[in-house]
């Protein structure tokens, strides 16, 4: 997706790719990073967010994940917390009946000064202090949100708890995703034998508000490490099959998940 400031546009969008992805077969979906919301004012930000209780953006969530039956990982969204001021960078999950089964706040938060642009997460979202296993049927999924892909211990936790399934909603920056996206995932997906699940927000030749322009590149990347769909840019539905039976002789075939002596 290339998200707005206009929440009712990107819902509109986002519930024509979810209508997309279900009419080819998808019984889970993953969303971007900020699906609903993409800004950069701060103001902007904190003004957005809603109440967990009372959030019309997951409600939106639930109604599609039971009108398609289809699990979805919606993304991030902006959720009020109880410091004034601050804002949650909340990665909520529904189940196909529409039930909310867990949710997952961002970690790893991204202050950081590029040559020609800096970002300062913290001023404006708290950071979360715990990981979210989530489960689908035999899918067992460790939710991570963007930046939190540069820190492998945090894969590493899921990796140990079960997880064969990693699901990351995403809107790097395009020097960083130029650079170190694609080999990121992948590392990712090769050293715990897993399926990662990258959604990305794109910005495409245009830009979001503010100015901001984002790498896009949506990916799935089964256990080997192989690239099984993408999208490089522009708005769009990747799709895959996913094969516990070939995850399963990875892992037997190559069993370095039981080879490991050091642990934290």
């Amino acid at each position: 997706m290339c998200s707005g400031d206009n929440v009712e546009q990107n819902l509109t969008i986002t519930a024509s790719l979810l209508q997309e992805a279900a009419a080819a077969g998808a019984r889970l979906a993953v969303l971007p990073e900020n699906f609903a919301f993409m800004s950069a004012d701060d103001a902007e930000k904190r003004a957005i967010a809603e109440p967990e209780e009372t959030s019309h953006v997951l409600a939106f969530l639930s109604r599609q994940a039971e009108e398609h039956a289809m699990t979805i990982i919606g993304g991030t969204v902006a959720l009020c917390s109880a410091d004034a001021g601050m804002i949650r960078n909340t990665c909520p999950v529904f189940d196909a009946d529409g039930e909310c089964i867990g949710s997952y706040d961002k970690i790893h938060l991204f202050d950081v000064d590029l040559e020609q642009e800096s970002y300062r997460e913290s001023e404006v979202v708290l950071p979360g202090d715990r990981p979210e296993i989530v489960n689908m049927e035999h899918w067992n999924m460790g939710l991570a949100v963007c930046y939190d892909l540069r820190f492998p211990e945090l894969f590493r936790h899921y990796s140990a708890h079960g997880c064969n399934l990693f699901v990351l909603p995403a809107a790097f920056t395009v020097p960083t995703g130029m650079a170190h996206w694609e080999t990121l995932l992948r590392a990712r997906a090769i050293e715990n034998q897993a399926y990662v699940l990258a959604a990305a927000q794109s910005s495409g030749e245009g830009t979001h508000p503010g100015g901001r322009k984002t790498w896009g590149h949506s990916m799935i990347i089964d256990p080997w490490g192989d690239i099984l769909a993408s999208l490089g840019e522009g708005e769009g539905v990747v799709t895959a099959e996913l094969s516990l039976d070939f995850l399963l002789r990875i892992r037997r075939s190559l069993p370095v998940l039981q080879h490991r002596r050091m642990e934290g």
